[in-house]
């Protein structure tokens, strides 16, 4: 059974810094896309970041490029997202999914949509980050 599940999330202060992970269970990353998303209340889910397990690509969000960083821990199976220079933009529901077929959508090198929703078959159940003084 493919199961995610997300931990990481706390309350923060500006400027702060959080390390979300994302576990896998009932397949290896190795051929699947992971990426992350929010959910702030009242608004759409945005992708934040993705990584191709396949060739190690990476995707960012321009709103968080430089402040974030996504890797993956083949050994612990885990997908890690971490978050610098936090801002109280930042606050939302964080929630990592899984591509097993990220191949059906690569053009030219380029996983072209690493920050949507429909290429992903999987999610957690999401882990709750706030930015606030």
């Amino acid at each position: 059974q493919v199961q995610l599940v997300e931990s990481g999330g706390d309350l923060v202060q500006p400027g702060g810094s959080l390390n979300l992970s994302c576990a896998a269970s009932g397949f290896t990353l190795n051929d699947f896309a992971i990426g992350w998303f929010r959910q702030a209340p009242g608004k759409e889910r945005e992708g934040v970041s993705a990584i191709v397990n396949t060739d190690g690509s990476t995707y960012y969000a321009d709103s968080v490029k430089g402040r974030f960083t996504i890797s993956t821990d083949n050994a612990k199976n885990t997908v890690y997202l971490q978050m610098h220079a936090l801002k109280p933009a930042d606050t939302a529901v964080y929630y990592c999914a899984a591509d097993s077929k990220p191949y059906l959508y690569y053009i030219g090198g380029v996983y072209g949509p690493a920050l949507e929703d429909y290429p992903y078959d999987y999610w957690g159940q999401g882990t709750q980050v706030t930015v606030s003084s």
